[in-house]
């Protein structure tokens, strides 16, 4: 071991004196180089070797060839790279080989040799990292399109990129995405070719007997790519994506129009290709620049009509509750775009509320819609209209809670009398472990707009639900409406009534503590009563209601002897990090710093 590090020490030597000679490092700094260097060799060569000692060498290089180009840019130095960056560049790419060898699954390792090589410019030292990975990784798609960007960007090589892709499609034939980068890649190719020649001929250059083939000049093995992939994947979605790439480059209109040609013939019943045809009309060629805003706003018009003809016309073959989303979704964008023009305002509204009704007619309206469409009638001022459409929504998604919690949020908000009713429908139908949504809005709404006696039984009822959350929380509500239509003494009651009734939140005790101390005469053993009520539910887990208490002893009603009592006891009843956590308060407390 010893002689394969001083071998590997020793070939550093030159580079090193060169650092020295031109006057990049002081000798000192060399000599600390070459230490630093031997104690991180020397860990590369345990019995028991880590990956973190690999990256830390790896790391320490890349910071010395930093410092090299910084000091090369001060001193305005800029030769012998050979001599003394290379070395470098090679050592690492050893120690990068070495431990990908022993760690071959770690992919970030690979990645960061590849970065590695980009960034230094070392070009055939990259391709070479870039096959090797691949044939450790084949599996990994995201892989073959990394190494093919890099032929094709870094090293420039286009024909290394294609053969990379095609190797990419023997091991995923069906792979969407490498299909759109290759595609992306040929088109990109054939823009370069456009570029050169158009360069060479305006540079009146003669290429002798080259010639640059006009297929691939018009994009013609791009072309071949999408008709391998359209035969190998199926779907509307996938030749939309090709067709939006190829709609990138200027060159590529025949190409586009023989795509949208077979999107149009093969997925007629597609409901992507409905809605791609419908938005497309959106940027067809239409009037000149018109100068007026209302000119202007006419021709949108006309347009987005043009969008729904198209929607319609799909409708009539393809009525199912996707195409009903497109549809719904065009016209909300639309109607959500900001205009002055009144007239197309209210155009898109009529148009929205129009194509909403038609979706729910047909039954095909997604439960999301229903809320925009209660939020464009409630927003026009049409109440009746909105009270009828909650209440058709709540029966057509019996079962969902954020229906029911928006529909009867929305009656609540129009003061209709239909909400007790469905209030008492709502709980029949949701899930009771879900359900407790529903009972704090009824709560509120019981608080503001029942009677007393009304509100007091359904407390009582949500004091017997099964649902522990549901118990809880009606506990708290209930305590804080007999506070206030009843006042102190009609709480206390209330707390008596439920202080032995299981479950508990802390909030409730807290809520009683707060009545207790707004009064004019608060009395301290009401306090520790409830105090230690609380405790006797979270004393095990809550160090702040330990010290809430120990604070309470300390004011001007408590009694300060009691509180290293209440230390004590709270040491013993915390569990876990609560009394380090106490201890830490606690001991603030003493020192008033809180």
């Amino acid at each position: 071991m010893a002689d394969i590090v001083q071998q590997r020490l020793e070939d550093r030597i030159p580079a090193l004196q060169q650092l020295e000679r031109v006057g990049l490092f002081t000798n000192k700094e060399v000599k600390s180089m070459l230490k630093r260097s031997t104690a991180l060799e020397y860990k590369l060569h345990r019995a028991i070797q880590s990956k973190d000692d690999f990256i830390t060498y790896i790391q320490y290089e890349i910071n010395v060839l930093e410092l090299i180009k910084k000091r090369r840019s001060r001193i305005k130095y800029h030769f012998k790279r050979e001599e003394i960056e290379y070395p470098f560049i090679h050592r690492i790419n050893n120690v990068f080989r070495r431990a990908t060898t022993k760690w071959q699954d770690d992919v970030q390792l690979w990645l960061s040799q590849v970065a590695f090589n980009k960034k230094w410019g070392t070009k055939s030292q990259l391709s070479k990292v870039l096959s090797t990975m691949l044939a450790i990784h084949p599996d990994k798609p995201a892989l073959w399109i990394m190494a093919a960007k890099c032929e094709m960007e870094d090293r420039n090589s286009s024909e290394s990129a294609r053969h990379l892709f095609l190797r990419a499609l023997r091991f995923h034939p069906e792979n969407k995405k490498i299909y759109q980068e290759y595609f992306r890649m040929e088109l990109m190719h054939a823009e370069k070719l456009r570029k050169q020649q158009q360069e060479l001929e305006q540079a009146q250059i003669d290429v002798g007997e080259y010639t640059f083939s006009p297929e691939i000049l018009s994009g013609k093995l791009a072309e071949v790519v999408y008709r391998d992939g359209a035969q190998k994947i199926k779907g509307a979605e996938f030749i939309l994506s090709l067709l939006q790439i190829a709609a990138i480059f200027d060159f590529t209109k025949e190409l586009q129009d023989t795509i949208l040609q077979d999107l149009q013939s093969q997925y007629n019943e597609d409901y992507l290709m409905w809605d791609f045809m419908a938005k497309r009309e959106l940027d067809a060629a239409g009037a000149p620049e018109l100068q007026s805003a209302k000119g202007r706003a006419s021709d949108t018009d006309r347009r987005e009509d043009r969008c729904c003809a198209v929607y319609e016309e799909a409708l009539k073959s393809l009525n199912t509750e996707a195409m009903w989303t497109c549809y719904v979704t065009f016209c909300l964008e639309r109607y959500k775009r900001k205009t002055n023009i009144t007239e197309l305002k209210e155009k898109r509204k009529q148009r929205l509320l129009r194509v909403l009704q038609s979706a729910h007619d047909a039954k095909l309206l997604q439960e999301t819609f229903y809320k925009n469409w209660l939020q464009v009638l409630l927003s026009s001022g049409d109440t009746v209209t909105a009270t009828q459409i909650a209440i058709i929504a709540t029966q057509r998604f019996s079962q969902s809670l954020e229906m029911w919690s928006f529909s009867l949020q929305t009656l609540v908000h129009l003061e209709s009398a239909e909400a007790g009713h469905l209030f008492q429908e709502a709980l029949k139908h949701v899930n009771p472990k879900e359900s407790l949504p529903l009972w704090q809005l009824q709560a509120d709404w019981s608080m503001t707009s029942q009677t007393p006696e009304e509100t007091e039984t359904f407390f009582k009822k949500g004091l017997l639900s099964p649902v522990p959350a549901v118990s809880s929380a009606m506990k708290e509500k209930y305590l804080e409406w007999s506070y206030k239509t009843g006042g102190y003494k009609r709480a206390r009651k209330t707390f008596r009534s439920l202080h032995e009734h299981r479950p508990f939140t802390k909030a409730f005790f807290l809520k009683m503590i707060q009545i207790e101390k707004e009064q004019e005469i608060s009395k301290m053993s009401n306090l520790r009563d409830y105090y230690e009520r609380a405790l006797r539910e979270f004393g095990s887990s809550d160090e702040n209601l330990w010290m809430d208490y120990i604070k309470e002893e300390l004011g001007r009603l408590g009694n300060p002897e009691n509180c290293g009592k209440l230390h004590w006891r709270a040491i013993k009843t915390l569990e876990g990090e609560r009394v380090e956590s106490f201890t830490t308060q606690y001991t603030l407390l003493q020192t008033g710093n809180i």
